[in-house]
């Protein structure tokens, strides 16, 4: 043990404990670097405010955690509600036989490659999660907890009940496995 109680709070050491592994995250549920930095310093400026509130009944990064996925919500409830979306009419068309305006939100984008890119990033999630289930249960579960979760190989073993050795066997082999999937289904197009 290193001798910090892990139910104490110390906030001058956040970003050097926590900030990559919160950013990290983040950035694997947002896929925005710079929204990802801001909730991050968000999640670290609430946990400031909130820190009298902290019981003890859980690790400081674990806390921090909580507080950063309940940021991670409220952007995505933020930006599917359609409360508070302006109905601002743009013009698209100024003149002739196509004369006209669109609402804001209906404006077509602009067609530079991106939906061919997340049509693509769509499919290959799918044969990705194909490739999942595919593998046996623990491998399965292993796998998402460690690469798609994040989670502490420690909580894994924990919460799964097998050791460390168990676990660097199960996820090697699950990679094996969904590495041979990923060029039978995906990269053999």
């Amino acid at each position: 043990m290193s001798g910090i109680d892990k139910n104490l709070l110390n906030p001058e050491k956040w970003i050097s404990l926590h900030a990559d592994y919160l950013f990290n995250y983040t950035i694997s549920r947002l896929n925005d670097r710079d929204l990802a930095k801001d909730l991050v310093q968000d999640t670290f400026f609430s946990a400031l405010k909130a820190k009298d509130n902290f019981k003890g009944e859980a690790s400081e990064r674990t806390w921090l955690i909580s507080i950063l996925k309940r940021k991670i919500v409220d952007h995505y409830r933020k930006i599917n509600s359609a409360k508070g979306k302006a109905e601002v009419r743009m013009n698209f068309y100024a003149d002739g036989d196509r004369e006209g305006e669109w609402i804001e939100e209906c404006v077509p984008t602009d067609w530079n490659g991106e939906i061919e890119k997340k049509i693509e990033n769509e499919e290959l999630g799918v044969v990705l999660e194909k490739c999942i289930s595919n593998l046996p249960e623990k491998y399965a579960m292993v796998f998402r907890m460690k690469t798609m979760h994040q989670i502490e190989t420690e909580d894994i073993c924990n919460e799964l009940e097998i050791t460390s050795s168990n676990f660097w066997v199960i996820i090697h082999r699950a990679r094996t496995q969904l590495r041979k999937c990923m060029e039978e289904n995906w990269f053999k197009k």
